[in-house]
């Protein structure tokens, strides 16, 4: 069985919740062929699945949204990534046909949650599920004008296929098609190197963990030096401007490329950033408090809001307070309103997968 994954290129946190589905299916069926299209770095992918073997095709199966930095949106940017996507999407679709039936393979397309793959599952012939807390038919329409056509398009790719598999923190995704809605997706920690590990383990005061996805977003120094018996973690940024910007105060340090977040935040109490899918899931399933920037322009961060309000303990910040650095982190936490989400939505996704590909 060849897996074939259609995934985002719109951020880490597709790639980081796939990967996390990826590792439970091979475990099930450690046979299968896994195979992630996407024009996400293999780098990232290779971190994120830790040791599953996995083919990489880099192609743009779709745009999301263009940002200008982790908390703003460029929609002028997007509406012309939109247009040269629609020209070069038929004859990708051929060409991955083509390889794809020259494997002599049974597939199963996966998809996050681009809506081309559709169309690509139509022509081989094949399942299709879709998995995931948002389609971008919901993303586009509120954005309205040229955005709408758009929108249209990806709502009428979305009713084709045979189940959606929702994630927490969902928009409507009323596509009329059988779902089943998935609890926590995310992978568990590994152990950190013996030196990093006793630094985090001997610091005495609170950890946190920040994080503003893969663009990043520069903060001023002196931020951080407003809460000096903090230690601040950080992903290195991807970004050379973005890391220059920072003038790497005494009690800031930046992870090792080779480091996921996931595996240093059992070491935090509190994680800041952006409104994000995947750093919810893994902050929650470990426990780490959830200090969240609002940001505005982007339907799904309502949808993280209200799950976060709902279902863990967190603080919410306007972003002048995250500019003025107040964080609020001697704050404490403002706890779930409802019950806590169950933590096995890798697993379930990855089983739902085995039951429809047999």
């Amino acid at each position: 069985m060849l897996i074939y994954l259609c995934l985002s290129s719109h951020g880490y946190g597709h790639a980081a919740r796939q990967a996390s589905v990826l590792i439970e299916l091979h475990r099930l069926q450690p046979q299968w062929r896994l195979v992630v299209s996407t024009d996400v770095d293999f780098q990232f992918l290779n971190l994120a699945l830790q040791g599953v073997p996995f083919e990489h095709r880099k192609l743009r199966w779709d745009v999301g949204m263009v940002q200008a930095n982790a908390l703003a949106i460029d929609q002028i940017a997007t509406l012309k990534a939109l247009q040269e996507l629609e020209q070069h999407i038929p004859a990708q679709i051929a060409a991955e046909v083509s390889w794809i039936q020259s494997q002599h393979m049974s597939v199963l397309v996966l998809a996050d949650i681009p809506p081309a793959a559709a169309e690509l599952a139509d022509q081989l012939g094949v399942p299709l599920v879709w998995m995931g807390n948002f389609g971008w038919d919901e993303i586009y329409a509120p954005l309205g004008d040229s955005f709408l056509t758009h929108a249209e398009a990806a709502a009428a790719e979305y009713s084709r296929g045979q189940k959606l598999l929702r994630c927490p923190f969902s928009l409507a995704m009323d596509w009329g098609l059988p779902e089943q809605s998935l609890g926590i997706t995310a992978s568990s920690p590994r152990s950190l190197p013996l030196g990093l590990q006793q630094k985090l383990e001997s610091f005495k005061g609170p950890i946190v963990m920040v994080g503003f996805g893969g663009l990043g977003l520069a903060l001023d120094s002196e931020l951080f030096q407003r809460w000096p018996d903090h230690l601040f973690l950080m992903p290195k940024p991807r970004s050379v401007g973005t890391f220059l910007s920072m003038q790497s105060p005494g009690n800031v340090f930046y992870l090792p490329r080779s480091i996921r977040v996931v595996d240093a935040l059992p070491y935090c109490s509190r994680h800041l950033g952006k409104p994000g899918y995947s750093s919810f899931c893994e902050a929650i399933s470990l426990g780490v408090g959830l200090h969240v920037v609002l940001r505005e322009g982007f339907a799904e961060s309502r949808a993280l809001i209200n799950g976060l309000q709902s279902h863990a303990a967190h603080r919410l910040l306007e972003r002048e307070s995250l500019e003025l650095g107040e964080w609020e982190l001697d704050q404490p936490l403002i706890p779930a309103a409802q019950q806590p989400l169950e933590v096995d939505g890798s697993m379930a996704a990855a089983s739902a997968v085995v039951e429809l590909a047999a």
